[in-house]
């Protein structure tokens, strides 16, 4: 896995979702098989004897590296969506992110059992509130965050610091 060839293949879009933002849009990287699988080997192995019981991904881009994860570790899936997604009993948490606020959701019944192991997953850790109010809600619904996994960590916006377990990304982006 080559992270250079990996950051010259994400696209930037400026001025999305709103005026001075620059998206950083992965769908570049994932419409590149060799890519997208290699990246799925490197986490798998990663994680491959931690004793995870479930990955947790984040809506929507938490989605597809999540998915592909626990389908190549041989473990559960369980999204956290945005509100009024989920059709069964849900826990609810309201957060603030970079440009808003938002509400998330998981359903009340998504581990079996308690202290459920998990890996948290998505694409991009900025200033962290959504990745903190993802771990809340697997705390409230019995699991435990074992590591926050993502694709790409904007390290000078200090996301890491409002985490409560260790990160892990593919890419750091140092400014």
């Amino acid at each position: 896995m080559n992270r250079t060839e990996i950051l010259n293949a994400i696209r930037v879009v400026p001025n999305f979702p709103k005026s001075g933002i620059n998206f950083m849009d992965i769908t570049t990287v994932l419409n590149n098989g060799k890519m997208f699988k290699e990246i799925v080997e490197h986490l798998s192995e990663r994680y491959k004897n931690m004793q995870i019981d479930y990955i947790v991904g984040i809506e929507s881009r938490g989605f597809l590296f999540g998915s592909a994860l626990a389908i190549a570790l041989g473990v559960g899936f369980i999204p956290i969506r945005k509100k009024g997604k989920l059709p069964a009993e849900t826990f609810k948490i309201s957060y603030e992110l970079e440009y808003g606020s938002d509400v998330l959701e998981i359903h009340k019944d998504a581990f079996s059992g308690k202290n459920a192991k998990v890996i948290l997953v998505d694409d991009l850790l900025a200033t962290g509130g959504t990745a903190k109010a993802s771990g809340e809600l697997i705390q409230m619904a019995g699991g435990e965050v074992t590591e926050n996994l993502f694709f790409i960590n904007l390290k000078f916006l200090n996301g890491e610091k409002r985490l409560n377990s260790p990160v892990y990304s593919i890419l750091d982006i140092e400014e």
